[in-house]
This record gives structure tokens, C-alpha cells and sequence, in this order.
């Protein structure tokens, strides 16, 4: 069943209100989607870490069914530290003060700036296809604006990728079902029809190229690191480890305690290679060992 023995809500958490699922029993882990998913994209994850943990999957603010503020001339309303604030806030109203968190594609960004920003409440990160924004930033060459030149056309403004976009919503996302179950199909598809959740989800990539980079480089020049243990994953099928090499050696110039590999699998990993993806973050937050302290996996459904 989808997300069988979850909880759907939508909480108030001060600026915004966050559509979200949660269920399970243990210690707390929040997921974030990346872009264009909603929550839905953690479907097949959800349930198997639900087993051993309390798990929390909220649309970021800007997607699926979450608010959607004005946004400003500097983007704020959708820096990731706006998102970090947000699911803080999701995360305290549920009832835990301390969590670890996990974030896929943008998600990954938002997770990395709740470990920046919340040290205290961040138990453990797992960054899933990213990297801290300024990284990607200051590595940009041909070969990344050939790859993903869709951050600069999401990112300007003088002609909004928008009215490009809402055109012909299918023909620009062009996912399929092959790896979703049909609800999570139909969230998507809601997604990204709805002409206000593309105008957030562009937002993000506003905010991106502009005031999170700003923030990185503060906490760099600042000499601000991620205090909790980090995993990174990376898809095999995708062109991170291309683009950049070993993730790893970049994301252990922001934090102590890095380890990671990559998951066979294509882009979207948590529906492509659930089992995986689940056993990689229950393995490293603790949560899967037998007796004998060893690492179980999930069993295969």
C-alpha cells in the first residue's frame, strides 16, 4: 500500500504551511525531495525505514501541495535557509528537537543547510546527489552548462522559464511511471501542472545561484562546518562522480566525518533503488544492526 501506516497533515510552521507524511517508530529522520518530486518520491524508502525509525517526508516549501510565498528581489522566501527554518520548525511541532535528516537533488541542499544552520538539531546528514551549492557553482564549466544548463534557464528572470514550461508541462518533465507507484505518478503529475508549484520550484534555482551561494561563502570564510557524521550517496547512472570525481574528498572540506559511495542506480534513487537507498541511511544512522552489532539489511519486497 502507499506509505501504508502513515500519516497525512498539513502543519503550520510560521511562514508557511508544509504538507507532510509521517509514521513509523524510533529515533526521528526527515526526508526531502528534490526537484520536480513532491514527498511522494519517497514512497518505496519510507515504509522500510518506518520499521526502525520515525520518519518525516514534507513537500519543501514551493513544491507539491506546500505553500508558496510572494518571493522578493533577492529570492529569500526560497533560500534553502528558509526551507532549513521550515522543516526545524515541522521537526519540533512532531515532537523532536534533535533528528537526522536526509535530502535528495535540492533536497540535499536544504538538508546540508539545516546541518549548517541547526548544529544542535541535526543528529546526522545524508546528502544524496548534491553538493553545497557553491561548489557546484565554482566548478562550473563547459561541460556542467552542457549537462545541467537548465540551472541558468530556471535562474533568470528577464525571460521566466515559466511561461516556457507551463506551455507543455509534460513535454519539458519528461519522467514516466516506470518507477512509481500510481499515486505517487499523480502527485507528480499535480506537480507539475499547477503553474504556482513551477513558479516555487524556480524560485528554489533563483535563490540558488544567488543568496545560498552568498551563504555558503559566509560559512566558509567563517570556518563553519558540519558537526554531525555525514553519508554521501551518488547515483552510478547519473553524472555527478563525471562532473566532479569522488564526492566524498569535496564534501570533507565541510564537515569531519565523511563517508559515502555510490548507488546503482539512475538520478532518482529513492524510487529506482529503494532497497538500497533505505539500507544505506538505516545502516548509517544506526538503526539496522542485529545482535552481534552487525548491519542487516532490509528484507526484499
Amino acid at each position: 500500500m502507499f506509505f501504508d501506516g502513515f500519516e497525512l497533515d498539513r502543519i503550520d510552521v510560521g511562514e508557511v504551511t508544509l504538507r507532510v507524511r509521517h509514521g513509523g517508530s524510533g529515533p526521528p529522520v526527515l526526508l526531502l525531495h528534490g526537484h520536480p518530486r513532491t514527498h511522494a518520491t519517497w514512497h518505496k524508502v519510507a515504509p522500510r525505514l518506518a520499521e526502525r525509525f520515525s520518519v518525516v517526508c514534507p513537500d519543501l516549501r514551493g513544491y507539491g501541495e506546500s505553500s508558496k510565498p510572494p518571493t522578493d528581489a533577492e529570492h529569500a522566501p526560497y533560500s534553502k535557509r528558509a526551507m532549513a527554518r521550515d522543516v526545524v520548525g515541522l521537526m519540533r511541532g512532531l515532537g523532536h528537537t534533535e533528528f537526522a535528516v536526509a535530502g535528495h537533488d535540492r533536497g540535499a541542499l536544504v538538508a546540508f543547510r539545516t546541518a549548517m544552520d541547526h548544529p544542535s538539531a541535526v543528529t546526522g546528514l545524508v546528502a544524496m546527489d548534491g553538493l553545497p551549492v557553491v561548489e557546484h557553482l565554482e566548478r562550473c564549466d563547459a561541460r556542467f552548462a552542457a549537462a545541467w544548463w537548465h540551472w541558468w534557464f530556471f535562474a533568470q528572470t528577464d525571460k521566466p522559464a515559466e511561461r516556457v514550461i507551463n506551455a507543455d508541462p509534460d513535454a519539458w518533465y519528461t519522467a514516466t511511471d516506470e518507477h512509481m507507484a500510481p499515486e505517487a505518478w499523480a502527485d507528480y503529475q499535480n506537480a507539475i501542472h499547477d503553474p504556482e508549484t513551477v513558479r516555487g520550484m524556480l524560485e528554489d534555482y533563483r535563490a540558488g545561484v544567488g543568496i545560498d551561494r552568498r551563504h555558503d561563502e559566509e560559512d566558509r570564510s567563517a570556518g563553519r562546518r558540519v558537526r554531525c557524521p555525514t553519508l554521501v550517496l551518488w547515483s552510478a547512472k547519473d553524472d555527478l562522480e563525471d562532473l566532479y570525481g569522488d564526492p566524498v574528498r569535496i564534501w570533507r572540506a565541510w564537515a569531519d566525518d565523511v563517508r559515502g559511495h555510490a548507488i546503482d542506480s539512475g538520478h532518482h534513487m529513492a524510487e529506482e533503488a529503494p532497497a538500497a537507498v533505505a539500507d544505506a541511511i538505516a545502516g548509517f544512522l544506526g538503526g539496522a544492526a542485529g545482535p552481534e552489532g552487525v548491519f542487516e539489511p532490509f528484507p526484499d519486497r
